[in-house]
C-alpha cells in the first residue's frame, strides 16, 4: 500500500476481519506459542498440564522454573527483600548491572511499607536508599515522587496514585525481574507479537491512516475505522 498518495485506501472492519480469517495459523504453531509463554513467565503447573493436553514439549526442563517461581511469588506476596536475596544468590551481578531494575525493586519495597502503614520506615528507606538515585536520574525522580505522594493521603489506595498499590504493580515488577533473569529470551514470543501490533498501530496513527484498530486487547475486539 502506498501511504504517500493523496487518496488513501480505507479498509472497513468487515474487510479487515475477512482478511484475518483467510490467514491460516496451525494449531501446532499456536500451541508452541502458548507453551513458550507459560515457560517464559514461569507458570510451571500450567505448562505441565498443557504439555499433557497438547503434546507440545517445553523448551527446557520445567524443574528449572522453580527458582524463578519462588522469586515471582515473593514479589507477588509483597516480600521484596526476600526476592532481592533470592536473586542475589542466583545471579549476584544482575542487580549491580541493572540499576534501574534494582530501583524498581526498592521502590516496590517502599510501596509495601506504605501499604502496611509503616510511614516512618517508608520515609527512612527513601532517604537512605533512594534519595541519591533520584538525583542521578530524572526518570527515577519522577517515579519516586509519585510513590512518595501516596503518603499525602489517608487512603492512598483511593488516591490518584492508587494504581501503585494494585496487585498489577507487583506483577509488573515481577515480570520485569523475570525478563532480566531470562536475558536474551526474556520476553515471551506472545508478548513480542502484542508489542509488534502496538508499534504497527502507532505507525499507522502517525500517518493518519484510517484502519480497523484493536483497542481492547484482552477481548481481541477490533473497532471500525475512525
Amino acid at each position: 500500500m502506498n501511504f504517500t498518495t493523496d487518496k488513501q485506501e480505507e479498509i472497513t472492519r468487515n474487510e479487515w476481519l475477512s482478511r484475518l480469517h483467510n490467514i491460516h495459523i496451525t494449531r501446532a504453531d499456536m500451541n508452541k506459542l502458548i507453551m513458550n509463554y507459560l515457560v517464559t513467565e514461569g507458570f510451571k503447573e500450567a505448562a505441565e498440564k498443557f504439555k499433557i493436553e497438547s503434546g507440545v514439549q517445553p523448551s527446557m526442563d520445567l524443574d528449572e522454573l522453580d527458582d524463578r517461581i519462588k522469586i515471582r511469588d515473593s514479589i507477588q506476596n509483597g516480600k521484596i527483600q526476600e526476592a532481592i536475596s533470592l536473586v542475589n544468590n542466583l545471579h549476584p551481578e544482575l542487580l549491580d548491572n541493572d540499576r534501574y531494575l534494582y530501583f524498581h525493586l526498592q521502590q516496590q519495597h517502599m510501596i509495601e511499607l506504605i501499604r502496611e502503614k509503616n510511614i516512618e520506615d517508608a520515609l527512612l528507606y527513601a532517604q537512605t536508599h533512594l534519595a541519591e538515585r533520584g538525583e542521578e536520574n530524572p526518570e527515577i525522580l519522577s517515579e519516586m515522587e509519585r510513590t512518595l505522594a501516596l503518603l499525602a493521603f489517608e487512603e492512598p489506595e483511593n488516591s490518584p496514585f492508587g494504581e501503585l498499590l494494585h496487585p498489577s504493580q507487583r506483577q509488573k515488577v515481577a515480570s520485569e525481574l523475570n525478563a532480566a533473569i531470562l536475558e536474551v529470551d526474556a520476553t515471551p514470543k506472545l508478548a513480542n507479537l502484542v508489542k509488534l501490533l502496538l508499534w504497527s498501530q502507532e505507525e499507522l496513527d502517525k500517518k493518519k491512516i484510517k484502519y480497523p484498530k484493536m483497542n481492547r486487547f484482552a477481548d481481541g475486539i477490533i473497532e471500525e475505522p475512525k
